[in-house]
């Protein structure tokens, strides 16, 4: 199969995304410390493999720090995420900031190693966040991957260098 194409998030992605986000997280928003983000609206990548869409990231800029609002990757295992960090990893630089930052719920392992694989550190744990945060989008589960209750906010961090 042909290599992952990562091109900027456009005008024309941007329903895509939007029901992305419906169909992986159960509404078009998501939170983070107790902010609602619409990751459609934000600038953002959009992976290719040939003519399919395969993944998405998106990102918010405030001064030097780069937050990654959302990653979906469509096809596990082929490098789509990897390649989407590298490309949020250029802009963030392009846009002079220092480094990346994230959240993830303590339920998810899989993004947890995924992550730390690829030179994020754990930086903070919030407990409890999860619950405060299902006040802003009660379509939040209380259960997630492997029948672990969701309950914390993890953040994560990359310096770029």
């Amino acid at each position: 199969m042909q290599d992952t194409v990562v091109l900027p998030l456009s005008d024309l992605d941007r329903e895509w995304a939007r029901h992305l986000g419906v169909e992986s997280w159960g509404a078009e928003c998501v939170v983070s410390r107790f902010r609602l983000a619409y990751p459609h609206r934000l600038p953002g990548f959009v992976a290719w493999k040939q003519d399919e869409r395969v993944g998405l990231l998106t990102y918010h800029i405030e001064g030097r720090i780069c937050e990654i609002v959302s990653l979906e990757s469509l096809r596990e295992g082929i490098g789509v995420g990897t390649a989407l960090l590298d490309s949020a990893c250029q802009a963030a630089a392009e846009a002079g900031c220092h480094c990346l930052w994230l959240i993830t719920t303590n339920d998810n392992l899989y993004a947890l190693r995924f992550y730390q694989r690829n030179g994020f550190r754990l930086t903070a744990v919030h407990p409890g966040a999860v619950d405060e945060a299902r006040r802003l989008k009660p379509q939040i589960p209380l259960t997630g991957f492997d029948g672990i209750p969701i309950r914390d906010e993890i953040v994560l961090v990359r310096i770029i260098s």
